[in-house]
């Protein structure tokens, strides 16, 4: 059954539109309350009535924060705001409370006419498409707000949400460690701004703040993981031993390295798991990334005896596999990278001070470090469609994709998918060859402007020697 709301991350879309409002909110907080009350697992462990809900930085934020606790409400829940958070913070706040679910108002990179909603399960990790769909059912028998309304919403208000977090993620490194370090920290004007900074300061680094002033429309507007560009300046002209990109509500992390080039998930990842593999503390030494990642990640991880998982596109498909693998590191190329040890989903904070940590152990600075991962030319390039039409009934397309696959060869691959998020198309090429490489992808886009409406701005992305490319998570596509 193919869900009408849920993307691959959460309900998303622009802020007053057909989904994300406040009317449509309420009820999804109200079929959420339903499903819960239906859950055989959620009677088992006590009924648990007390929701948690976090919000990033953007003006619509308060307004959808209400709807969605009214709409908890009206199903017998206990809505509990935490204020502005982010959303690691979140998942890991159902744990420790004993929440029944955790909630976040957010729209992760997205700019700020957009917003959207991310739920947590009990055990903090993001909810399966079967829960969705079975969420979506629930809409089905919900009043609208006027009909179902609660009497008084009264909203409990954690206040020093934040303070446990802190006291928790500083902890990864040693009291201190971190003196003499000048950091640059862009913090995408969102949900990390009062926490992303003060755990590095806690722990002794002198921090140079980029995106730290949100004003409620400003959140990833020019920074955060998706426009590093004022890091990197940033790194070069501060001589910071390193920069952190966090996206808007903080479960992104790129970096940027003393010489302001910038690290992406893959390169962050195949850090931590090489490094993992030689101390010998790599759970089943085996890594797990999204079928987007570099082919040279796995070329990395088997030399230094370890093993990579591949999963569709989407954070929380890395996250399933990783429990039903027995794994404790997985992620995208993206940034979304997932220390299970440490946070049951995503944490830009967290993955950033792991490399601190092996920076630390191994007196490599990121420059070397990043060494490690030699990279297949890989090209990615987002267009912006009029609509989403099925993949399969693309002519133009599926010829072209067949081309491209068979003149790349046997480590060649393509890789066409919707953004679950986003009215985009994503394209991807990786092969031996750049050249064929570049070749491919422009027959991709020709081919794409033939058979879909392409509005003007849509963005490439290109890396050294590979890709930086957004993907928050997408519809199934084609890959060869």
């Amino acid at each position: 059954m193919k869900r009408r709301y849920f993307g691959t991350d959460g309900v998303r879309g622009l802020y007053n539109g057909p989904v994300i409002n406040t009317v449509f909110v309420q009820q999804l907080g109200t079929a959420v309350g339903r499903w819960l009350r239906l859950d055989k697992k959620w009677k088992e462990e006590g009924g648990k009535r007390v929701v948690l809900i976090g919000r990033d930085t953007r003006f619509s934020g308060p307004a959808l924060e209400m709807a969605v606790g009214t709409g908890l409400a009206c199903a017998g829940f206990s809505p509990v705001s935490l204020g502005i958070v982010p959303t690691p913070l979140v998942a890991r706040a159902v744990g420790t409370q004993g929440a029944a679910l955790g909630v976040v108002i957010t729209a992760s990179h997205n700019l700020a006419m957009d917003n959207g909603i991310k739920f947590f399960g009990p055990d903090g990790v993001k909810l399966t498409d079967e829960v969705e769909q079975q969420i979506e059912q629930q809409l089905e028998y919900v009043a609208t707000p006027a009909e179902n309304a609660a009497d008084e919403v009264l909203f409990t208000v954690l206040a020093d949400a934040a303070r446990e977090y802190i006291q928790a993620v500083a902890h990864l490194l040693p009291n201190l460690s971190l003196a003499g370090w000048r950091i640059a920290l862009d913090t995408a004007n969102g949900a990390t701004c009062v926490t992303g900074p003060t755990v590095l300061r806690d722990l002794g680094a002198a921090v140079t703040g980029i995106g730290d002033s949100p004003d409620g429309r400003n959140i990833n507007a020019g920074v955060g993981s998706e426009q590093p560009a004022q890091l990197c300046a940033t790194v070069r002209t501060t001589r910071a031993l390193l920069g952190i990109a966090l996206d808007g509500d903080g479960d992104r992390c790129l970096l940027c390295d003393e010489y302001g080039e910038m690290l992406d998930g893959d390169e962050i990842l195949t850090v931590l798991a090489v490094h993992a593999l030689r101390r010998g503390t790599l759970a089943k030494k085996t890594l797990i990334v999204s079928e987007q990642s570099n082919l040279g990640v796995d070329d990395a991880v088997k030399a230094a005896g370890g093993r990579v998982l591949r999963t569709p596109v989407g954070d929380r498909y890395v996250s399933e596999r990783m429990r039903a693998e027995g794994a404790m590191l997985g992620g995208e190329s993206s940034g979304h990278i997932i220390c299970a040890e440490v946070s049951p989903t995503g944490d830009g904070l967290v993955a950033a001070l792991k490399v601190i940590e092996v920076m630390r152990a191994t007196g490599q600075p990121l420059s070397e470090l990043r060494s490690v991962l030699r990279k297949l030319p890989q090209l990615a390039r987002a267009l912006r469609v009029k609509e989403k039409l099925p993949l399969e009934e693309l002519p133009t397309v599926q010829a072209a994709i067949r081309a491209v696959a068979a003149g790349l060869g046997v480590r060649g691959r393509v890789l066409v998918r919707y953004s679950g998020t986003e009215s985009k198309i994503r394209l991807l090429v990786e092969g031996e060859d750049a050249v064929q490489v570049q070749a491919g992808l422009d027959s991709l886009k020709a081919a794409v402007r033939t058979d879909l409406l392409v509005e003007s701005g849509s963005r490439a992305f290109a890396g050294d020697g590979g890709t930086r490319s957004p993907n928050e998570g997408g519809t199934r596509g084609t890959i060869f």
